[in-house]
Formats: C-alpha cells, structure tokens, sequence
C-alpha cells in the first residue's frame, strides 16, 4: 500500500473535521485562485467530499464538492491562470466549477493604487472577490464556502494588527469560521500546502506581488516599497523575525490569536449584553439633537451612563462601539471609542463627539444620545 505524503494526510484532515457536520448531499464550494493554498483545498475537499459522515459506525453520506475561481483582471494573463485553476479543479472531479471576472467598477478600487477616499487595493479585492462568492453561493444554493488561508496568513495577520495598534478582535486574526466560509488550513504552513500539489500533480501558480526580495536576497530594494503590504511582511519581516528569535514564530502568534479570539469572544458577549442593560427603549418625544429637529426611532440610540460607568473599561468600550455602529457604517477607531468613554467616565461638560460618516454622541440628563447623520 503506497504511503500517503504527510502534508497530505493534514489537509485532508483538516477537511474532513468541517465536512463532518453537514447534510448529506450538501454542496460545498472551495475558492480557487489558483495558488498552493487554495489548490491544495480543492484536492483536499474532493478526496474527503464523497467520505463525508463516515465513521466506524455508519457509512459515509458524502458532499457535493465545486469550485468557484475569481479573476480579478489585474495583471496580464489573469484570464489564463483562472482557466488553468479551472481545469485543475475539474481534472479533480469538483462540479460544478464556476469562474468569474470582477466588473471593471470592482477593479477602479484595486489598479493604479488607492482611490482618493476609497480602500486600498488588498481590501477592494477581497471586498470584490467575497462580493463574486456570496453571488455564485446565492445562485447554486452552496452551504459552505471553504478558504485557503494558512497558519502563515494568520501569522502575518497578527502582525498587521500589531503594528495598526490594534485590538483583541483585530490581533484575534482570522476567524476559522464565520457565517458559511470555513478556513481549514489554518493550521498548516503554507509549505504544507506546496507539497500537498505536489503529491497531487497540481500546478499551482506563483503570484509575482508575493515574490518580495527577502534579507539578504538578490532583488531590486525599489521594487520592495511597490508591493503589497502583506507580501512585504512575508518576504521580510516573516524572515527576519525567524532568524533573530528562532524558528517557531509564525505558530507562536497563531497560538496569540486563537487565545485573544477566546478572550474576545468571551469580552464581546459581556459587551452586547451591557449594551442591552445599559439602552434606553424610552427616549421621550423629543430628544435634544442641538438643532431643534426631530430625530426618527431609528435615528438615535439612547444609553443610560449610570449603567455603562458600573462596568470595566474593556467592556463599556466594546458596548460603546456596538453602539457607534447602529448609527455609522463607516469603521470607528480607538480614538473614536476613547471620545465616547470620556462622555461616560471623564464628564466635564464637553461637546458632542463626532463619529464617522456625520454621526455625532452627546451627553445630557445621564444619558448619551448617539445620533445618524441628518439627513
């Protein structure tokens, strides 16, 4: 009996634990990009697809298994590295395998750098490409959608977050579940997932943003700055780290995130729960905006201060965030969150604070009224 590579027995393994649950017959989609990771997956969830339920009590109902490949047009002959993803995933039997190209608006966020007030590249393209995979989901009725990321991906993640400043949900790193996408490999290596295609005969693209000139590499230093963010972190910072405190790091701050995912879990419900506590339901016919207007039902939150001051800061300040967000879709940072805190803990009369997208808090009569942007 041939033996199996290893790498491989990890990754399907680590399929087979998200499989487990499902209904028979479900259809499980894996995002392909073309690259190690996610051809990996897809090797993965077609070998573990049709298992799926077996045990030593009861045989196996299996999954359907697809594939869904995003092209995102970036780069010359995206059009031919999505096709050969394709026919990969086909050639292991996924079906269907369904590929599509973002729209040219998706993209404006993404070529030629940042758009003046708008997100940077990294983040248009996962907003475009999560936007394709919650269409095609919607179209074949798909139960789970399966992500290639990696122990190193979470690794970097960290890292990222460190140095924003970041929080405990931020420094959390990357869920391994959320609503219908699952994250198997995050506990491989990306050198896990380069051997499962090459024991599988795959022929996993290389992307050239990724190729960053690492210490003492050969490379042009000029074409450092120019690449991705992440990738800067992976070909250098990654290394560097590795050389100076020794092997081990990149799992090292995967074990930071999964504990700070606990920890923030745990903060997060105390949070929601203080803010049910903690909101008024009756705020009166006429709540004071400074305007002499009046406000709708669904324009202001209304919060008891007494109750928030009663609480320890790391939850009166997530309570407070939740609370930002029912009146702004923009993200708040920490100095938006501390000028809230301050109106609870630190009243000296001060003016409203200002949140995002217009939104604005103010104090008065021992409450906090968080108020929508007037239209």
């Amino acid at each position: 009996m041939a033996q199996i590579d290893p790498a491989v027995r990890r990754a399907r393994s680590a399929v087979r634990g998200v499989l487990a649950g499902l209904p028979a017959g479900s259809l499980v989609l894996v995002a392909c990009s073309g690259g190690a990771d996610s051809l990996a997956l897809a090797a993965a969830l077609a070998y573990e697809a049709p298992r799926a339920g077996r045990s030593v009590r009861a045989r196996a109902h299996g999954v359907r298994a697809g594939a869904v490949v995003v092209d995102h047009g970036l780069q010359e002959g995206s059009d031919d590295v999505a096709a050969r993803a394709a026919e990969q995933c086909r050639g292991l039997g996924l079906d269907p395998v369904v590929v599509r190209r973002t729209a040219p608006t998706e993209r404006m966020g993404v070529t030629g750098g940042r758009v003046p007030g708008g997100p940077g590249p990294e983040a248009a393209a996962r907003t475009a490409r999560y936007g394709v995979l919650e269409q095609v989901t919607a179209e074949t009725g798909a139960e789970v959608v399966l992500l290639g990321h990696t122990l190193d991906d979470q690794a970097e993640q960290v890292l990222l977050g460190l140095a924003r400043g970041a929080g405990a949900r931020s420094l959390a790193g990357i869920p391994a579940e959320r609503g219908r996408y699952r994250r198997p490999f995050l506990g491989l290596r990306r050198t896990d997932t380069e051997a499962v295609c090459a024991a599988s005969g795959l022929d996993h693209w290389v992307d050239p943003t990724n190729l960053v000139p690492g210490p003492g590499r050969a490379g042009d230093p000029g074409d450092v700055g120019a690449a991705p963010l992440r990738s800067q972190v992976r070909g250098i910072v990654m290394p560097v780290l590795e050389d100076v405190l020794g092997p081990g790091v990149a799992e090292a701050l995967a074990r930071s995130a999964s504990q700070l995912r606990d920890d923030a879990d745990a903060l997060d419900a105390l949070a929601a729960d203080l803010l049910a506590e903690a909101r008024v339901r009756d705020v009166g016919e006429s709540p004071p905006d400074g305007t002499g207007g009046a406000l709708g039902a669904g324009d202001v939150v209304v919060l008891d201060v007494t109750v928030l001051a009663s609480v320890p800061a790391a939850v009166r300040r997530r309570a407070l965030r939740l609370a930002a967000h029912e009146v702004t879709a923009a993200p708040t940072t920490a100095r938006h969150v501390e000028a809230l805190d301050a109106l609870v803990v630190a009243w000296g009369g001060q003016g409203p604070a200002h949140l995002p997208g217009g939104a604005r808090v103010e104090r008065a009569c021992g409450r906090l009224f968080l108020r929508r942007e007037r239209a």
